[in-house]
């Protein structure tokens, strides 16, 4: 091995081979065409181009053709004719090499090695393409093979198609929505809160009928479009007063407590009023809270979550910050950024925003479950903080938002018929970067905070929010592609919809068989859920689980880090192998909250946990965590293969299955429904060939394409660069030893 002062000889070998040569000695065998779905239509295409394999830093790659539709880009090589290397875990319908045009977040040209963003119309066509995805996947592209009018073709074609302004009805779900047959599967339990039954069951289901009602003020949306066709209030609210405002100033109901106490949220009036319109609204809102703050309802609370959370534009801000963490070029861009990990973490910010929101829906929690206080939580519209605050609580205090079908009802009563700007938030048509905003991205966030630190007490596993939230971008679901329940009716019965049996009805995301096979599907549940048990009577007492506590250091205010955020020196590998972060400020320290709250919150964790009853974050420093199979899955350096929770979960899956078997052998009337849970997990198979960030990086890749030769590896990078980089290896090396 070399020391660390000498220099690396350049390499001597020469080839005359040109990689158009190459190509032509290794021709693709057969015409590779993609699989189009119904309605998508090829738009441009560009062969003998050049896809990089970023995995060892290296300009490993293979040639194959690029394609833009009008639902996708997709790269197209030999692989991508056969089912030979298909992964286990495959999305039917967007492949490993496939961006769906509103995945796409950035696209960017080298011009002779600088990258510049492109966007409108371009006067030089680049050598290089990158496109970064909102998925935290980067693809590198060559064109410099690419007959000179397919680069302009395509280039032009995956820029005007993905980064310009649309019309709602130019989106690719109304070309899928017409083409596609509607053969859905009608088993889904998923509760869709677009009845005034599902309304009244809900009430049913939470024992809140008796103070609060379903109301049909808004059918055909006379009080207003931003608000459902059916929704709940105090019984006590007469339809005039709902009228009266466009439904402001309006308690609008979300969930009853056990006890009686509700969760409640209000649009605010604008604030900038003129004087007589203020008092007019403030006397409204006088007798509102009034009416709902004497007998039979609880003292109400009311919380302004404008001025006691982040903003949108600070979510906005903080989480562009942090995605560019995880948006890594090469292995060179990984190591480089290793070494000041923590405190790019921590000016991010977006740790400490999750830390934020599960501290506001504990203090919520408290009120409902202690206090039997009633919370009425206030947003201008109603439509954004409050959805995450009122679905975290929800979560947090009903074990029914733990299961599948409960979280998933949920999602579509506080967001989906709620009225979240999903096509705004989100910037699907790419109008304007102002309200865009990932705030159904962070609810998720904070949801996954809850999973890892409470595993059994969920139905589905982080898998299952990570294909969530991958399945923002699909536009052949309707579900996260309109700003409200008025508009996607008013275009779903739209004329160019109308089919011989009346207008079509739009795809649900939560129909998962559209996306996963029943063994991909498999991964979405969770094994190891304690389900509730059913009541026995001769049995009053039932079991309780011990608390298992994270690992993690211990939190003390005596002994402060001198630089804000970061570890000990000597923690630091075991911390960032859990990919902790300390934060800042304790909630006991700077922004200490009421002793009753921290009263509540150590008493409960002092305790043994239901994982059926309440359940409370732990948000003390390091507790809250970085959600690494969503941000860094694509990033083979910070994959242990044969490691990770992956490791645990197979070798318990094993043992469970075991048992299982036996007991197939004791009792003959059980087999096949145990036989079906068997069958359940089938691919933790060879555990030590998994990745961590398993199934989305399910085994260490064997088929990487050879080495380029020499001469095509000094037209796609300099030859000094390369032994600048080989000079950097050795000194590491030489370092560690």
């Amino acid at each position: 091995m070399l020391g660390s002062g000498a220099k690396a000889a350049k390499p001597s070998f020469v080839s005359y081979i040109s990689p158009e040569e190459i190509h032509i000695k290794e021709p693709i065998e057969k015409e590779v065409n993609p699989r189009l779905l119904p309605g998508e239509l090829l738009l441009c295409e560009a062969n003998t181009v050049y896809k990089y394999i970023q995995e060892d830093g290296s300009n490993r790659g293979t040639y194959g053709k690029l394609v833009c539709t009008n639902f996708k880009i997709a790269f197209l090589d030999e692989d991508s004719a056969s089912d030979d290397n298909e992964p286990q875990f495959k999305n039917k319908i967007v492949g490993e090499n496939d961006i769906t045009l509103q995945c796409v977040d950035q696209i960017y040209g080298v011009y002779d090695e600088k990258k510049k963003l492109l966007t409108g119309q371009l006067r030089k066509y680049p050598e290089k393409l990158i496109i970064y995805c909102k998925d935290l996947r980067v693809f590198h592209f060559c064109l410099r093979y690419t007959k000179e009018e397919e680069v302009k073709r395509i280039v032009s074609g995956i820029v005007h198609h993905s980064q310009t302004p649309k019309l709602l009805k130019r989106l690719f779900l109304f070309s899928y929505a017409s083409a596609a047959p509607n053969n859905t599967d009608g088993r889904n339990q998923t509760v869709m809160f677009d009845t005034l039954e599902d309304w009244r069951d809900e009430l049913e289901r939470t024992k809140g009928n008796v103070k609060y009602k379903a109301v049909v003020t808004n059918e055909g949306y006379r009080v207003s479009e931003k608000l459902p066709l059916y929704f709940v209030v105090p019984i006590c609210v007469s339809e005039e007063s709902i009228l009266k405002f466009q439904g402001r100033g309006i308690p609008i109901w979300c969930w009853s407590c056990h006890n009686g106490a509700a969760l409640l949220k209000m649009s605010a009036f604008p604030k900038e009023q003129d004087d007589s319109t203020s008092q007019m609204q403030k006397a409204f809102l006088d007798g509102i809270y009034k009416t709902i703050s004497k007998p039979p309802y609880e003292l109400l609370k009311t919380d302004d979550l404008s001025s006691s959370l982040p903003s949108l534009q600070d979510i906005q801000t903080a989480y562009t910050r942090f995605k560019q963490l995880f948006l890594i070029d090469n292995s060179t861009d990984f190591w480089a950024t290793d070494v000041k990990w923590f405190s790019l973490l921590e000016s991010t910010n977006w740790l400490e925003i999750i830390r934020r929101f599960l501290k506001k829906a504990i203090e919520v929690a408290e009120c409902l479950e202690r206090q039997h206080t009633n919370v009425l939580l206030i947003e201008e519209s109603a439509t954004d903080l409050c959805c995450v605050i009122s679905s975290l609580v929800q979560v947090m205090m009903d074990s029914y938002s733990r299961t599948k079908s409960g979280f998933q009802s949920l999602i579509q009563k506080e967001w989906v018929t709620g009225g979240h700007g999903f096509l705004d938030r989100c910037n699907h048509l790419h109008k304007t970067d102002k309200e865009e905003a990932p705030v159904f991205l962070l609810l998720l966030n904070c949801v996954w905070q809850l999973v890892q630190q409470y595993p059994p007490a969920f139905e589905f596993t982080e898998t299952y929010l990570t294909v969530l939230s991958d399945s923002l971008y699909v536009p052949i679901f309707s579900t996260f592609f309109f700003n409200s329940q008025h508009q996607k009716d008013t275009n779903t019965t739209g004329e160019s919809l109308k089919i011989q049996s009346g207008p079509f009805k739009f795809l649900t995301v939560w129909d998962w068989s559209v996306q996963f096979e029943p063994k991909a599907q498999a991964l979405l549940s969770n094994p190891l859920y304690a389900e509730k048990p059913k009541p026995d009577k001769s049995q009053r007492k039932t079991t309780r689980f011990k608390h298992q506590r994270q690992l993690s250091l211990p939190l003390t205010q005596t002994k402060s880090s001198p630089k804000r955020g970061f570890f000990r020196e000597e923690t630091d590998h075991l911390i960032k192998n859990l990919l902790g972060k300390r934060i800042g400020k304790f909630i006991n320290s700077s922004d200490e909250p009421h002793n009753s709250f921290r009263e509540f919150y150590d008493s409960w964790h002092s305790k043994p946990v239901d994982y059926h009853g309440l359940l409370l974050p732990c948000i003390d420093g390091p507790e809250i965590k970085v959600w690494a199979q969503r941000y860094l899955r694509w990033i083979p350096e910070a994959q242990l293969h044969g490691g990770g929770t992956i490791a645990t979960a197979a070798k318990i899956l094993d043992l469970m299955e075991e048992v299982q078997s036996l007991q197939v052998k004791m009792d003959e009337e059980h087999s096949q429904a145990i036989s079906r849970d068997v069958q359940a997990v089938p691919m933790l198979r060879n555990s030590a060939r998994l990745s961590s960030l398993f199934p989305f990086a399910l085994h260490q890749r064997q088929s990487i394409k050879p080495a380029l030769p020499t001469s095509t590896w000094k037209d796609l990078e300099d030859e000094d660069d390369l032994v600048k980089r080989d000079d950097e290896f050795v000194d590491l090396t030489g370092d560690m030893l």
